[in-house]
């Protein structure tokens, strides 16, 4: 069976944005100068992808399932398009009310007395609301290349723009937040000068149309993208004013840790869609071997990354970014993200299969589960929040797994609709 319409341009996109995530991270901290100067920024990259997909993730999927739809009924979308950017807009001018709100808190606890990192939160999450709703665009019209532009321009402009901020001498860290907040309307541009934003008159949308699923997503995506990014946002709020290094260091060894997250979300992009058309088709003999074979293929990454994490890790944190980070750190993030990982794959198989509430209930029991882990575990700040990442990722991964096999066992089959949800839901993003 050949891959489905646009698997690949997808898992190309995916990559450029793990692999500018480095970059990102080599260049700031050498412009800056170090870990403590670059600290204002790594907090505001892991605020925003928190934020940002897991707010509008839901409409990116929400919109391309719907204007998927009317494409097979060979109807024009742009009713859909101005009923998710009405969404959009009061979703993006809540959390910034939200984040106003909280401004005297996030500039002098979270941000350390600067304001401007605050202003670039903002101006991200206004940004990253077109971005979703410009994929979800590209997506639901089939315009997959496009979609891929989107997802790896964000990333590589946000490099180049921080390498030209170094070239000049900029040593600002408000300078370099702000290329973090901008850098996503670039793949924006791109497309629409591309004219493959464009849409057609059709009949007009029910808010039904667009929202059947939208509140057990926006739940699921929010909890699942603030898991993934939790870490560096816990060890700079538990971090003490003299351990302001630390969470540059931490937020390096969360990024090495996710490589074979990354790697495996972008031939997942590829694998999943073909497992859920032959359920789709009545293969479901087909599926469950297919399942059971990437399933396996998981848990090898997964324990290929623990160990070259334990054995390797230090090694390159140390090339890449010059961080001193210990084996046992970086083996228990790669743990980590190796039970997110697993999640995350069998959570996509429940969407596909119309388990949406689940997949909310799931990705939230993992969140409360790492708060509270990282309340009750003593020591170190490090060793609370790794051990509160790993158990967070491991009790979402068991939630996914139970409600997978309710589905399976309740018959349940995914269709068109379900299977393109499961293909973008991503909320590893950066």
């Amino acid at each position: 069976m050949p891959l489905p319409e646009g698997t690949l341009p997808v898992a190309i996109g995916l990559m450029v944005a793990g692999l500018s995530s480095f970059a990102f991270f080599a260049v700031g901290e050498a412009a800056l100068g170090g870990e403590e100067a670059f600290k204002p920024v790594v907090s505001m990259w892991f605020a925003t992808f928190a934020l940002a997909p897991g707010c509008f993730l839901p409409l990116e999927q929400e919109l391309g399932r719907a204007l998927a739809a009317r494409r097979a009924l060979d109807q024009g979308g742009r009713p859909v398009v101005m009923r998710v950017l009405t969404l959009g807009s009061i979703l993006a001018a809540i959390i910034t009310l939200l984040l106003v709100v909280a401004s005297p808190w996030l500039a002098g606890d979270y941000f350390g007395g600067n304001w401007v990192m605050v202003l670039a939160l903002m101006i991200a999450i206004t940004a990253y609301a077109p971005t979703h709703l410009a994929r979800g665009i590209c997506s639901g019209s089939g315009r997959f290349q496009s979609y891929a532009i989107v997802l790896g321009a964000d990333g590589l402009v946000r490099v180049l723009l921080c390498v030209a901020l170094a070239v000049v001498g900029v040593s600002s860290v408000g300078a370099f937040g702000l290329a973090v907040a901008v850098a996503p309307l670039a793949g924006v541009a791109i497309v629409a000068w591309r004219r493959d934003l464009r849409t057609d008159p059709g009949p007009p949308a029910s808010w039904q149309e667009v929202t059947p699923n939208l509140g057990w997503l926006l739940l699921g995506s929010l909890m699942a993208a603030s898991l993934v990014n939790a870490g560096p946002i816990a060890t700079n709020l538990l971090a003490a004013e003299n351990e302001e290094a630390f969470v540059t260091r931490f937020g390096q060894g969360v990024i090495l840790a996710r490589i074979p997250l990354f790697l495996f979300q972008a031939v997942q992009a590829a694998l999943l869609p073909r497992l859920a058309r032959q359920a789709a088709a009545g293969e479901m003999a087909e599926f469950r071997s297919g399942f059971k074979r990437l399933m396996k293929l998981v848990v090898a990454v997964g324990v290929a990354g623990t160990v070259g994490a334990w054995f390797l890790g230090p090694l390159a944190a140390d090339l890449l970014f010059g961080a001193d980070l210990t084996s046992r750190t970086l083996a228990v993030l790669a743990a980590g993200s190796a039970f997110y990982m697993l999640g995350l794959a069998i959570a996509q198989a429940v969407i596909a299969l119309h388990g949406h509430a689940q997949v909310a209930l799931g990705w939230t029991v993992g969140m409360v589960t790492f708060a509270v882990s990282t309340w009750l575990i003593e020591g170190e700040v490090f060793r609370r929040v790794e051990l509160g990442l790993l158990i967070g990722s491991a009790s979402a991964m068991l939630v996914f797994a139970l409600a997978l096999r309710t589905r399976l066992r309740a018959g349940a089959v995914p269709n068109e609709a379900s299977v393109l949800e499961a293909m973008t839901d991503m909320p590893l993003e950066g």
